[in-house]
């Protein structure tokens, strides 16, 4: 143990005794290390950000709209509008195996909503129990939509944590009454605030009994259909049977409104999957490029710490041949180089991550933007970027320590 701690008291000593290239070769290094983690710091928060924004959808959730498609098959030039119905959500549920769960949706957004104390607009959604499962809706008071709700058309309604905070504004929400264009709905239920920042359309949303919003608020502008609908919710059974769920529900819709389903453009759709997977791929991207810029830094970082440790050991080889023939083994020469290279590394890659832990703490919390989360310090890139440096500075410090230790203590004193 005493041994160790002289061999640590000789490193101090060293390095004391060279304070300005001890001191360069540490800002170097720490300066990599902090780089390197506040930008793969920087990637992360972009990544974390989308992330939520895609979980506040739901998981692997599938739209589908209303669109158009060639009046004529083959034709590009005349196109027809069409307009999905109640019949082809439950063709959709009957004949697409891939398809986990539906929901049939329909969307005003012209609706005036008013309380006994304040009065707003705000999308009104009629939508079935099940749209709970595919949608992420967590609840803040009160109860969901049920069946019987539906069944009996009852005139309920789910306040958006925006909608319930302008129309009761503090006061007690559940069990209230609030006015659609003057037909009354009990409020049941609230929801929790979807997403973060300026991003308030979810949170704006109310939800009634499909059956209620079809008797009372069918779709404006949706031609002379009595079952037309706004749009399906869909979830494939698994990640992976999105594209399969995809064109199951393509020929379903095809079929029924007369038009090839190889054509994507008959298709107003978005399978938030892809979306994803291509988001991901970005980051993926954009992480890489980031790491490279750092691992840039990081490489200069590395050639300070050999260079120095080349330099250490030339500077000593009369003091190596000096411990040598007062009886020091080559095994203990090896380890002290060892000790300096390990210390003056770990040293300066702690003050590296403390740096850049100390640039992302002020950010901790904050969204920085739509999609755009505080920079997060990745453990294990910092754990990396040591390592890798340790590496550099160990080995560089034992090759020459090996051949200057091989020598015969009077070949070494010799050498100046």
């Amino acid at each position: 143990m005493r041994h160790i701690l002289d061999i640590f008291g000789q490193t101090l000593r060293t390095l004391w005794a060279h304070k300005l290239r001890s001191f360069l070769t540490m800002f170097g290094i720490a300066w990599g290390v902090g780089s390197l983690l506040v930008l793969v710091g920087v990637g992360e928060g972009f990544r974390s950000g989308n992330r939520k924004q895609f979980d506040s959808i739901g998981e692997n959730v599938m739209f589908i709209w209303s669109g158009r498609a060639p009046a004529v098959q083959g034709s590009f030039t005349a196109l027809r509008q069409y307009y999905l119905t109640y019949r082809d959500y439950e063709d959709i549920v009957r004949e697409c195996p891939s398809v986990g769960a539906a929901a049939p949706v329909i969307r005003r957004g012209d609706l005036r909503a008013v309380s006994d104390f304040y009065q707003a607009s705000g999308q009104v959604m009629g939508v079935p129990a099940r749209f709970s499962q595919i949608r992420y809706l967590p609840m803040n008071e009160g109860r969901w939509l049920n069946d019987m709700d539906d069944l009996q058309k009852r005139p309920v309604i789910v306040l958006g944590d925006e909608a319930r905070r302008t129309l009761f504004l503090g006061r007690p929400s559940i069990g209230a009454s609030i006015l659609l264009n003057g037909i009354r709905f009990e409020v049941i239920g609230t929801l929790q605030r979807i997403g973060h920042g300026d991003n308030m359309n979810q949170n704006l949303q109310s939800y009634v009994p499909f059956s209620a919003m079809h008797e009372y608020f069918r779709p404006l502008n949706a031609g002379i259909g009595t079952d037309v609908i706004s749009y399906i919710n869909y979830q494939p059974r698994s990640r992976a049977l999105h594209e399969r769920a995809q064109e199951e529900v393509h020929k379903v819709i095809a079929r029924n409104h007369g038009f090839d389903p190889n054509d994507p453009d008959s298709f107003d759709e978005w399978d938030t999957v892809r979306t994803v997977d291509q988001v991901g791929k970005i980051f993926d991207a954009m992480n890489l490029f980031l790491g490279s810029v750092g691992l840039v830094t990081l490489t200069l970082g590395a050639i300070g710490i050999v260079n120095i440790m080349l330099v250490a050991v030339a500077d000593r080889t009369r003091e190596i041949g000096l411990r040598k023939a007062v009886g020091a083994t080559k095994g203990s020469i090896m380890f002290q180089f060892f000790v300096e290279g390990a210390f003056l590394t770990l040293l300066s890659g702690g003050i590296g991550i403390a740096g850049a832990a100390a640039v992302m703490a002020p950010f901790s919390g904050v969204e920085l933007g739509p999609g755009f989360d505080a920079p997060k310090l990745v453990p294990s890139t910092a754990v990396l970027a040591v390592v890798s440096l340790a590496v550099a500075g160990i080995a560089a410090g034992l090759y020459p320590a090996s051949r200057a230790a091989a020598l015969e203590p009077v070949e070494a004193l010799r050498r100046e």
